[in-house]
Protein backbone atom coordinates (compact mmCIF):
# COMPACT_ATOMS: atom_id res chain seq x y z
CA UNK A 1 0.00 0.00 0.00
CA UNK A 2 2.81 2.70 0.61
CA UNK A 3 4.62 1.46 -2.45
CA UNK A 4 1.83 2.52 -4.36
CA UNK A 5 1.07 5.66 -2.51
CA UNK A 6 4.52 6.57 -3.37
CA UNK A 7 4.07 5.98 -6.93
CA UNK A 8 1.14 7.94 -7.27
CA UNK A 9 2.95 10.73 -5.57
CA UNK A 10 5.56 10.47 -8.18
CA UNK A 11 3.23 10.43 -11.08
CA UNK A 12 0.79 13.15 -9.58
CA UNK A 13 4.19 15.33 -9.09
CA UNK A 14 5.74 14.54 -12.48
CA UNK A 15 2.29 15.52 -13.81
CA UNK A 16 1.33 18.60 -12.71
CA UNK A 17 4.91 20.32 -13.73
CA UNK A 18 3.62 19.97 -17.62
CA UNK A 19 1.55 22.91 -16.95
CA UNK A 20 -0.57 23.03 -20.26
CA UNK A 21 -1.91 19.86 -19.09
CA UNK A 22 -2.43 20.65 -15.73
CA UNK A 23 -4.21 23.91 -16.76
CA UNK A 24 -6.27 21.83 -19.61
CA UNK A 25 -7.25 18.69 -17.20
CA UNK A 26 -8.58 21.68 -14.37
CA UNK A 27 -10.69 23.33 -17.26
CA UNK A 28 -12.37 19.52 -18.58
CA UNK A 29 -13.09 18.83 -14.62
CA UNK A 30 -14.44 22.61 -13.70
CA UNK A 31 -17.23 22.32 -16.71
CA UNK A 32 -17.62 18.50 -15.38
CA UNK A 33 -18.85 19.91 -12.07
CA UNK A 34 -20.25 22.79 -13.64
CA UNK A 35 -23.04 19.95 -15.90
CA UNK A 36 -23.49 18.59 -12.62
CA UNK A 37 -24.47 21.10 -10.75
CA UNK A 38 -26.66 22.96 -13.61
CA UNK A 39 -28.31 19.70 -14.20
CA UNK A 40 -28.62 17.66 -11.11
CA UNK A 41 -27.98 19.35 -7.74
CA UNK A 42 -29.94 22.28 -8.45
CA UNK A 43 -33.26 20.54 -8.78
CA UNK A 44 -32.57 19.64 -4.59
CA UNK A 45 -34.93 21.09 -1.97
CA UNK A 46 -34.29 23.82 0.10
CA UNK A 47 -33.09 23.06 4.30
CA UNK A 48 -34.77 25.75 5.70
CA UNK A 49 -32.24 25.06 8.47
CA UNK A 50 -29.00 25.19 6.78
CA UNK A 51 -26.50 27.60 5.85
CA UNK A 52 -23.85 28.05 3.83
CA UNK A 53 -20.39 30.17 4.75
CA UNK A 54 -17.35 31.26 2.62
CA UNK A 55 -14.84 34.15 3.34
CA UNK A 56 -12.62 35.36 0.66
CA UNK A 57 -13.81 32.68 -1.68
CA UNK A 58 -12.46 30.09 0.72
CA UNK A 59 -8.92 31.06 1.99
CA UNK A 60 -9.60 31.58 5.12
CA UNK A 61 -11.99 31.76 8.18
CA UNK A 62 -11.93 35.26 9.02
CA UNK A 63 -14.18 38.46 8.83
CA UNK A 64 -17.76 38.85 8.51
CA UNK A 65 -18.98 35.42 7.84
CA UNK A 66 -16.81 34.34 11.07
CA UNK A 67 -18.58 36.66 13.18
CA UNK A 68 -22.24 35.89 12.08
CA UNK A 69 -21.45 32.15 12.41
CA UNK A 70 -19.75 32.40 15.78
CA UNK A 71 -22.68 34.77 17.25
CA UNK A 72 -25.09 32.49 15.96
CA UNK A 73 -23.37 29.30 17.71
CA UNK A 74 -23.93 31.53 21.05
CA UNK A 75 -27.49 31.75 19.91
CA UNK A 76 -30.36 29.49 21.12
CA UNK A 77 -32.31 30.49 18.13
CA UNK A 78 -29.98 29.11 16.27
CA UNK A 79 -29.29 25.52 17.76
CA UNK A 80 -31.38 22.93 15.40
CA UNK A 81 -29.48 24.82 11.76
CA UNK A 82 -26.69 22.95 10.29
CA UNK A 83 -23.78 25.06 9.09
CA UNK A 84 -21.75 24.59 6.28
CA UNK A 85 -18.30 26.12 5.67
CA UNK A 86 -16.15 26.18 2.65
CA UNK A 87 -12.79 26.50 2.45
CA UNK A 88 -9.61 26.05 0.20
CA UNK A 89 -8.13 23.84 2.17
CA UNK A 90 -10.54 21.98 4.88
CA UNK A 91 -7.89 20.20 6.82
CA UNK A 92 -6.59 23.65 7.89
CA UNK A 93 -9.21 24.96 10.07
CA UNK A 94 -11.14 23.46 12.43
CA UNK A 95 -14.86 24.84 13.39
CA UNK A 96 -17.16 24.50 16.42
CA UNK A 97 -20.10 22.98 14.88
CA UNK A 98 -21.06 22.33 11.57
CA UNK A 99 -19.52 20.35 8.31
CA UNK A 100 -16.48 21.41 6.21
CA UNK A 101 -16.46 20.94 2.56
CA UNK A 102 -13.89 21.62 -0.56
CA UNK A 103 -14.32 25.06 -1.64
CA UNK A 104 -15.67 24.24 -5.26
CA UNK A 105 -15.74 20.78 -5.15
CA UNK A 106 -19.22 18.78 -5.92
CA UNK A 107 -19.92 18.91 -2.20
CA UNK A 108 -19.76 22.39 -1.48
CA UNK A 109 -21.85 22.60 -5.16
CA UNK A 110 -24.60 20.41 -3.70
CA UNK A 111 -24.73 22.35 -0.67
CA UNK A 112 -25.08 25.30 -2.33
CA UNK A 113 -27.86 24.15 -4.13
CA UNK A 114 -29.49 22.24 -0.34
CA UNK A 115 -28.47 25.77 1.90
CA UNK A 116 -31.40 28.32 2.59
CA UNK A 117 -28.89 30.76 3.27
CA UNK A 118 -25.85 32.34 1.94
CA UNK A 119 -23.10 34.10 3.79
CA UNK A 120 -20.78 35.40 1.81
CA UNK A 121 -17.67 38.18 1.73
CA UNK A 122 -16.27 38.30 -1.65
CA UNK A 123 -17.55 38.04 -5.23
CA UNK A 124 -18.45 34.79 -5.98
CA UNK A 125 -18.56 33.01 -9.63
CA UNK A 126 -20.86 33.83 -11.88
CA UNK A 127 -22.21 30.47 -12.95
CA UNK A 128 -23.76 29.87 -9.68
CA UNK A 129 -27.71 29.34 -9.60
CA UNK A 130 -29.53 31.28 -6.38
CA UNK A 131 -33.15 28.91 -6.64
CA UNK A 132 -36.20 31.46 -5.72
CA UNK A 133 -36.27 30.68 -1.24
CA UNK A 134 -32.75 30.70 -1.27
CA UNK A 135 -31.24 34.51 0.51
CA UNK A 136 -27.89 35.52 -0.33
CA UNK A 137 -26.19 37.47 2.50
CA UNK A 138 -23.53 39.65 0.98
CA UNK A 139 -21.28 41.19 3.88
CA UNK A 140 -18.33 42.26 1.38
CA UNK A 141 -14.83 42.69 3.74
CA UNK A 142 -14.83 46.55 3.97
CA UNK A 143 -15.43 50.50 3.40
CA UNK A 144 -13.95 51.22 0.04
CA UNK A 145 -11.06 53.73 -0.29
CA UNK A 146 -10.56 52.60 -3.90
CA UNK A 147 -12.63 52.74 -6.30
CA UNK A 148 -14.80 49.21 -7.08
CA UNK A 149 -16.60 47.85 -10.19
CA UNK A 150 -18.73 50.16 -12.26
CA UNK A 151 -17.02 53.18 -10.53
CA UNK A 152 -13.62 52.33 -11.87
CA UNK A 153 -12.99 54.46 -14.96
CA UNK A 154 -9.77 53.77 -16.81
CA UNK A 155 -8.82 53.95 -20.20
CA UNK A 156 -10.46 51.72 -22.55
CA UNK A 157 -7.30 49.35 -23.02
CA UNK A 158 -6.74 48.64 -19.38
CA UNK A 159 -7.06 45.20 -18.27
CA UNK A 160 -7.61 44.24 -14.56
CA UNK A 161 -6.78 41.28 -12.66
CA UNK A 162 -4.04 38.59 -13.03
CA UNK A 163 -6.37 36.76 -16.28
CA UNK A 164 -6.42 40.64 -17.92
CA UNK A 165 -10.06 40.76 -18.67
CA UNK A 166 -11.02 43.83 -20.10
CA UNK A 167 -13.19 46.84 -18.02
CA UNK A 168 -16.53 45.24 -19.53
CA UNK A 169 -15.96 41.86 -18.61
CA UNK A 170 -14.29 42.85 -15.25
CA UNK A 171 -17.76 44.98 -14.62
CA UNK A 172 -20.20 42.11 -15.94
CA UNK A 173 -18.80 39.60 -12.92
CA UNK A 174 -19.71 42.23 -10.25
CA UNK A 175 -23.44 42.81 -11.99
CA UNK A 176 -23.70 39.02 -12.13
CA UNK A 177 -23.35 38.49 -8.46
CA UNK A 178 -25.16 41.74 -7.20
CA UNK A 179 -27.94 40.66 -9.50
CA UNK A 180 -28.51 37.51 -6.86
CA UNK A 181 -28.34 39.63 -3.46
CA UNK A 182 -31.23 39.85 -1.21
CA UNK A 183 -29.36 41.53 1.21
CA UNK A 184 -25.57 43.93 1.50
CA UNK A 185 -24.15 45.07 4.82
CA UNK A 186 -22.84 48.37 4.86
CA UNK A 187 -20.61 49.85 7.78
CA UNK A 188 -22.22 53.74 7.35
CA UNK A 189 -24.20 56.05 5.01
CA UNK A 190 -20.71 56.94 2.53
CA UNK A 191 -20.50 53.11 2.04
CA UNK A 192 -24.17 52.33 0.75
CA UNK A 193 -24.05 55.42 -1.68
CA UNK A 194 -20.49 54.10 -2.90
CA UNK A 195 -21.89 50.05 -3.05
CA UNK A 196 -25.12 51.24 -5.12
CA UNK A 197 -22.90 52.48 -7.87
CA UNK A 198 -20.26 50.41 -7.79
CA UNK A 199 -22.06 47.04 -7.87
CA UNK A 200 -25.47 48.01 -9.67
CA UNK A 201 -27.28 47.65 -6.68
CA UNK A 202 -30.73 49.34 -5.48
CA UNK A 203 -30.17 50.76 -1.72
CA UNK A 204 -33.11 49.13 -0.30
CA UNK A 205 -31.25 46.08 -0.25
CA UNK A 206 -28.25 47.69 1.33
CA UNK A 207 -28.41 47.12 5.31
CA UNK A 208 -26.39 49.84 7.25
CA UNK A 209 -25.75 47.64 10.47
CA UNK A 210 -22.01 48.37 10.75
CA UNK A 211 -20.19 44.78 10.38
CA UNK A 212 -20.52 42.16 12.35
CA UNK A 213 -16.70 41.80 12.43
CA UNK A 214 -16.11 44.66 14.56
CA UNK A 215 -18.29 43.70 17.66
CA UNK A 216 -15.04 42.32 18.27
CA UNK A 217 -12.86 44.91 18.21
CA UNK A 218 -14.97 47.37 20.20
CA UNK A 219 -16.16 44.96 22.82
CA UNK A 220 -12.78 43.51 23.99
CA UNK A 221 -11.44 44.56 26.89
CA UNK A 222 -8.20 45.11 28.51
CA UNK A 223 -8.28 40.94 29.96
CA UNK A 224 -8.74 39.96 26.30
CA UNK A 225 -6.23 41.97 25.25
CA UNK A 226 -3.97 40.02 27.43
CA UNK A 227 -4.86 37.10 26.50
CA UNK A 228 -4.17 37.67 22.77
CA UNK A 229 -0.83 38.52 23.51
CA UNK A 230 -0.34 35.56 25.71
CA UNK A 231 -1.52 33.52 22.64
CA UNK A 232 0.74 35.45 19.88
CA UNK A 233 3.34 35.40 22.03
CA UNK A 234 3.62 39.64 21.20
CA UNK A 235 5.74 41.57 24.08
CA UNK A 236 3.91 43.58 26.53
CA UNK A 237 6.36 46.03 27.35
CA UNK A 238 6.48 47.08 24.18
CA UNK A 239 4.71 50.03 21.79
CA UNK A 240 2.96 47.48 19.08
CA UNK A 241 2.71 48.74 15.73
CA UNK A 242 0.77 47.08 12.86
CA UNK A 243 2.00 47.98 9.32
CA UNK A 244 -0.95 46.34 7.03
CA UNK A 245 -0.59 47.26 3.53
CA UNK A 246 -2.67 46.69 0.74
CA UNK A 247 -1.79 45.07 -2.57
CA UNK A 248 -1.40 46.34 -6.15
CA UNK A 249 -3.44 45.95 -9.08
CA UNK A 250 -0.30 45.99 -11.60
CA UNK A 251 2.29 43.68 -9.07
CA UNK A 252 1.67 40.40 -10.16
CA UNK A 253 3.33 37.25 -11.04
CA UNK A 254 1.81 33.60 -12.27
CA UNK A 255 1.97 32.71 -9.10
CA UNK A 256 -0.03 35.53 -7.63
CA UNK A 257 0.28 39.16 -6.19
CA UNK A 258 3.36 40.68 -4.79
CA UNK A 259 4.45 43.23 -2.47
CA UNK A 260 7.67 45.82 -3.10
CA UNK A 261 7.65 46.36 -0.04
CA UNK A 262 9.30 49.67 -0.05
CA UNK A 263 10.91 49.86 3.55
CA UNK A 264 13.93 49.30 5.04
CA UNK A 265 13.15 47.14 8.34
CA UNK A 266 16.93 48.13 9.46
CA UNK A 267 16.43 51.33 9.26
CA UNK A 268 13.04 50.82 11.43
CA UNK A 269 14.97 49.46 14.14
CA UNK A 270 17.97 51.72 14.24
CA UNK A 271 15.64 54.98 14.55
CA UNK A 272 13.09 52.88 16.97
CA UNK A 273 15.11 50.70 19.08
CA UNK A 274 13.74 48.28 21.46
CA UNK A 275 10.76 50.30 22.52
CA UNK A 276 8.77 49.04 19.74
CA UNK A 277 7.64 46.23 18.13
CA UNK A 278 6.43 45.86 14.63
CA UNK A 279 3.41 43.22 13.55
CA UNK A 280 3.66 43.00 9.48
CA UNK A 281 0.55 41.68 8.08
CA UNK A 282 0.33 42.64 4.12
CA UNK A 283 -2.75 41.78 2.28
CA UNK A 284 -4.12 38.13 1.66
CA UNK A 285 -3.69 38.61 -1.48
CA UNK A 286 0.07 38.79 -1.62
CA UNK A 287 1.88 35.70 -2.12
CA UNK A 288 5.44 37.01 -1.89
CA UNK A 289 7.07 39.88 0.18
CA UNK A 290 10.28 40.90 -1.80
CA UNK A 291 11.91 42.48 1.22
CA UNK A 292 12.42 39.56 3.33
CA UNK A 293 14.79 41.10 6.07
CA UNK A 294 12.51 40.79 9.30
CA UNK A 295 14.36 40.60 12.28
CA UNK A 296 12.51 38.26 14.99
CA UNK A 297 13.12 40.22 17.83
CA UNK A 298 11.62 43.54 15.93
CA UNK A 299 9.46 41.97 13.72
CA UNK A 300 6.49 39.55 13.98
CA UNK A 301 5.28 38.19 10.51
CA UNK A 302 2.02 37.54 10.30
CA UNK A 303 1.48 37.31 6.30
CA UNK A 304 0.05 34.09 7.39
CA UNK A 305 -2.11 35.50 10.37
CA UNK A 306 -5.77 35.29 8.53
CA UNK A 307 -7.69 37.03 11.08
CA UNK A 308 -6.65 41.02 11.26
CA UNK A 309 -8.95 41.61 14.12
CA UNK A 310 -6.91 40.13 16.80
CA UNK A 311 -4.02 42.03 15.38
CA UNK A 312 -6.39 45.59 15.52
CA UNK A 313 -6.81 45.01 19.13
CA UNK A 314 -3.25 44.09 20.21
CA UNK A 315 -2.03 46.73 18.59
CA UNK A 316 -1.20 50.13 19.82
CA UNK A 317 -0.75 52.28 16.32
CA UNK A 318 -1.88 51.58 12.62
CA UNK A 319 0.14 51.92 9.92
CA UNK A 320 -1.76 52.04 6.06
CA UNK A 321 -1.43 52.53 2.48
CA UNK A 322 -4.63 52.44 0.13
CA UNK A 323 -6.06 49.40 2.74
CA UNK A 324 -9.23 49.61 4.13
CA UNK A 325 -8.20 48.41 7.37
CA UNK A 326 -8.05 52.23 8.98
CA UNK A 327 -12.00 52.54 8.43
CA UNK A 328 -12.41 49.44 11.45
CA UNK A 329 -8.58 50.50 12.91
CA UNK A 330 -10.83 53.54 13.69
CA UNK A 331 -13.30 52.43 15.81
CA UNK A 332 -10.45 51.90 18.71
CA UNK A 333 -9.85 55.71 18.56
CA UNK A 334 -5.91 55.34 18.39
CA UNK A 335 -3.23 56.85 16.14
CA UNK A 336 -3.18 55.92 12.16
CA UNK A 337 -0.49 56.88 10.06
CA UNK A 338 -0.88 56.62 5.84
CA UNK A 339 2.73 55.49 4.60
CA UNK A 340 1.76 56.31 0.57
CA UNK A 341 5.44 55.89 -0.94
CA UNK A 342 4.06 55.65 -4.25
CA UNK A 343 0.75 57.93 -4.05
CA UNK A 344 1.45 59.61 -8.30
CA UNK A 345 1.76 56.36 -9.49
CA UNK A 346 -1.45 54.97 -7.53
CA UNK A 347 -4.10 57.68 -7.54
CA UNK A 348 -3.22 58.52 -11.54
CA UNK A 349 -2.56 54.85 -13.15
CA UNK A 350 -4.15 52.44 -11.15
CA UNK A 351 -7.97 52.69 -9.15
CA UNK A 352 -8.58 56.16 -7.96
CA UNK A 353 -10.02 57.23 -4.52
CA UNK A 354 -13.82 57.50 -3.37
CA UNK A 355 -12.33 60.20 -0.82
CA UNK A 356 -10.77 63.16 -1.07
CA UNK A 357 -7.35 61.91 0.63
CA UNK A 358 -6.06 65.03 2.01
CA UNK A 359 -9.10 65.94 3.39
CA UNK A 360 -10.92 63.18 4.52
CA UNK A 361 -8.55 60.70 6.00
CA UNK A 362 -8.30 60.54 9.78
CA UNK A 363 -4.39 61.31 9.36
CA UNK A 364 -1.57 62.55 7.67
CA UNK A 365 -0.51 60.92 4.35
CA UNK A 366 3.14 60.31 4.50
CA UNK A 367 5.47 59.78 1.46
CA UNK A 368 8.87 59.36 3.00
CA UNK A 369 10.35 56.84 5.32
CA UNK A 370 12.38 59.07 7.20
CA UNK A 371 9.55 61.64 7.69
CA UNK A 372 7.60 58.10 8.59
CA UNK A 373 9.73 57.06 11.60
CA UNK A 374 9.80 60.70 12.78
CA UNK A 375 6.23 60.96 12.79
CA UNK A 376 6.06 56.98 14.86
CA UNK A 377 8.80 58.84 17.46
CA UNK A 378 6.18 62.27 17.77
CA UNK A 379 3.10 60.18 17.82
CA UNK A 380 1.14 62.20 20.43
CA UNK A 381 1.91 65.30 18.61
CA UNK A 382 0.62 64.15 14.97
CA UNK A 383 -2.71 63.01 17.48
CA UNK A 384 -3.19 66.71 18.83
CA UNK A 385 -2.52 68.24 15.34
CA UNK A 386 -5.17 65.58 13.61
CA UNK A 387 -8.12 65.42 15.98
CA UNK A 388 -10.16 67.57 14.84
CA UNK A 389 -9.88 64.68 11.11
CA UNK A 390 -10.19 61.94 13.44
CA UNK A 391 -13.31 62.97 15.23
CA UNK A 392 -15.15 63.73 11.98
CA UNK A 393 -13.94 61.09 10.62
CA UNK A 394 -15.00 58.86 13.36
CA UNK A 395 -18.78 60.15 13.40
CA UNK A 396 -19.25 59.75 9.54
CA UNK A 397 -17.45 55.98 9.14
CA UNK A 398 -17.62 54.49 12.48
CA UNK A 399 -20.70 55.40 14.11
CA UNK A 400 -22.88 52.20 13.53
CA UNK A 401 -20.01 50.28 15.84
CA UNK A 402 -21.95 49.25 18.79
CA UNK A 403 -20.84 46.26 19.14
CA UNK A 404 -24.19 44.61 18.47
CA UNK A 405 -23.77 44.23 14.42
CA UNK A 406 -24.13 40.24 13.94
CA UNK A 407 -27.18 40.72 16.14
CA UNK A 408 -28.83 43.53 13.87
CA UNK A 409 -28.03 41.87 10.73
CA UNK A 410 -29.50 38.02 12.00
CA UNK A 411 -32.53 40.14 13.17
CA UNK A 412 -33.09 41.19 9.63
CA UNK A 413 -31.62 37.90 7.28
CA UNK A 414 -33.44 35.19 9.81
CA UNK A 415 -36.80 36.60 10.46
Amino acid sequence: MNLLKKIKRKVISRIKKHKRFVKLANTVRNRIKKIIYRKLFVHTRIDERKIIFCSHLGRNYSCNPKALYEYMLKNHKFDDYEFIWAFGDKDKYSIDRGIKVKYGSLKYLYYLSKCKYWIFNAKMPGFYIKKPGQIYLQTWHGTPLKKLGLDINVGEDATFYRNKISREQMVQTYINDSMKYDYFISANKFSTKAFSTAFNIKEDIIIETGYPRNDEIVNADKKYVEALKDKLNIPKDKVIILYAPTWRDNKYTQDGYFQELNVDFRKWYEKLGDKYYIIYKPHYLISNTKNMYMNPNFIYDASEHEDINCLYIISDMLITDYSSVFFDYAALKRPILFYMYDLEEYKNNLRGFYLDIYEDLPAPIIEDEEELLNSILNIEEVEINSKEKYDRFYDRFCALNDGKSSEKVLRILVK
